[in-house]
């Protein structure tokens, strides 16, 4: 324990954003560049050290959050960052995107304000980077085994770097563009700048990690070849297909999925389009859906000049505090105000769509909506509560609903799915598919960058030990194992 009293002496801080004014002017991070630095051994500081760090299991990766504290209060970053490492192949997109279940199973947070552990991670990694601690790890010898790797978001390229890492020649397949999956096109810029996906890019390319991007598996290169070219396969392809909100007026111009709007943003900020062909310039903005997702096209619209932007969310809205049927340290559902809804817009809970209305042209010009209230465990309208939004542009933001099946990739390798229509595996993250594997949200559905990250890693000791009949690789965290479900 580095402080024995900072946990009393030291009051939570967190780090400081730019202001609105200024940052709705750009695409950079929200947060003030090195506001951390000065504050964060402190903040470390108030670590605990406890006997049984729940954080541990409150953080699917079970990162080793104590020592690297222990190490941050006391400046000493090298051997910070190679405790995080440990556990955690990419820290630098975690401590910006992932919304922390270690701290809500912090044991300070009892009591008190919760240890700021995602600044502390993402202090590490910075610091890490700006000393060169963060260096290519290629294998002392090759395996001569290959392994093809589908999806190149954060479950895949943990994957990658792992088996890469254990001396397998391995090749990531990514049917979009540019390699990152939804870390590159659907999380805005401003959340992480796509500096911080490049290098880890390069990192893995000095590794021996190769990249196929521009290819879709299942379209461009059929299931069998690709298992007659690899000893085995890692299917990593997320979950993509978007729910739908299947109401009147669904069909007409200007009403998009989320991942059809945010990718064009982010596609302006890496040179392809001088603007978005799809913007909210001078529009009356109406986002469906009230989760991070939703968030990303708040603070989008927002920065390229939306008349108004508003938020809807048919569930109620969630208590500031920790409600009691989600006690410490299960990770609870709260009402969260981010950088987004702090730059403006309205946000409207308890409400359902019933259909669009559009002009003579068919571009949507409003939405209607009705109060809704949860009675005997089913949805009921309010009678004499509908209301009309003005809308020139709708972004459902509803979530996903599993793996796409469009391109044949789960009927050509013959995947089997589960009750909620996610690639079925064991708990070494096989299908039943000889040799094939799935890591993250195609196998777990919709979830955390921190789960993808976990189950990346989880997959590749499988994929290891099928190889080669057994693995040096970290234990992983079981898909049947729930107790660390968030």
């Amino acid at each position: 324990m580095a402080d024995p009293k900072g946990f009393l002496t030291t009051p939570r801080e967190t780090a400081c954003s730019r202001p609105v004014a200024e940052r709705l002017k750009d695409w950079n991070e929200v947060y003030v560049p090195g506001s951390l630095l000065p504050i964060i051994s402190k903040q470390a500081g108030r670590c605990m050290d406890c006997g049984i760090p729940f954080c541990h299991n409150g953080c699917p990766l079970g990162n080793l959050i104590p020592e690297w504290n222990d190490f941050a209060y006391r400046e000493d970053w090298t051997a910070a960052s190679e405790r995080l490492h440990a556990t955690n192949n990419f820290p630098e997109f975690t401590g910006r995107l992932c919304p922390a279940p270690c701290e809500s199973a912090c044991v300070l947070g009892i009591n008190q304000p919760a240890v700021t552990i995602k600044n502390v991670e993402v202090s590490i990694i910075d610091k890490a980077w700006d000393n060169g601690d963060v260096t290519p790890q290629p294998p002392d010898r090759l395996s001569g085994k290959t392994v093809a790797v589908i999806g190149s978001g954060p479950a895949g390229l943990a994957a990658a770097q792992q088996l890469t890492r254990a001396g397998h020649t391995v090749a990531v397949y990514e049917r979009a563009d540019r390699i990152g999956g939804l870390l590159r096109y659907g999380i805005p810029e401003f959340k992480m700048e796509k500096v911080h996906i490049n290098r880890r890019i390069e990192q893995m390319r000095a590794e021996g990690t190769k990249f196929r991007t521009g290819v879709e598996v299942g379209r461009d290169i059929p299931a069998d070849g690709l298992r007659r070219r690899y000893d085995a396969v890692v299917i990593a392809a997320g979950a993509t297909v978007s729910r739908d909100l299947p109401v009147p007026g669904r069909d007409l111009n200007g009403i998009h999925f989320a991942m059809e709007y945010l990718p064009l943003s982010n596609k302006v900020q890496e040179g392809d389009f001088v603007s978005p062909p799809i913007t909210a310039a001078g529009k009356h903005v109406v986002v469906i859906g009230g989760g991070d997702t939703g968030a990303d096209c708040v603070g989008t619209a927002h920065r390229q000049g939306a008349a108004s932007v508003t938020q809807l969310e048919i569930m109620p809205r969630p208590s500031e505090d920790r409600p009691a049927g989600q006690p410490w340290p299960t990770f609870p559902m709260l009402y969260k105000v981010t950088s987004a809804h702090e730059e403006g817009g309205e946000r409207i809970y308890s409400v359902s769509t019933t259909h669009f209305e559009g002009d003579e042209d068919g571009n949507v010009q409003s939405l209607h909506l009705v109060e809704v209230a949860f009675e005997d465990g089913k949805l009921v309208q309010k009678e004499g509560t509908e209301r009309v939004l003005p809308a020139q542009l709708v972004t459902l933001a509803m979530g996903f609903t599993g793996t796409d099946q469009a391109n044949g990739l789960v009927d050509q390798f013959g995947l089997e799915l589960d009750a909620r229509g996610n690639v079925a595996r064991d708990a070494s993250y096989a299908t039943n598919v000889d040799g094939v594997f799935v890591a993250g949200d195609a196998g777990r559905g919709q979830s955390l960058i921190v789960w993808a990250i976990a189950e990346g890693r989880s997959a590749a000791r499988g994929v290891d030990r099928y190889l080669t009949g057994a693995s040096t690789l970290p234990y992983p965290v079981k898909p049947t194992d729930r107790s660390l479900m968030v």
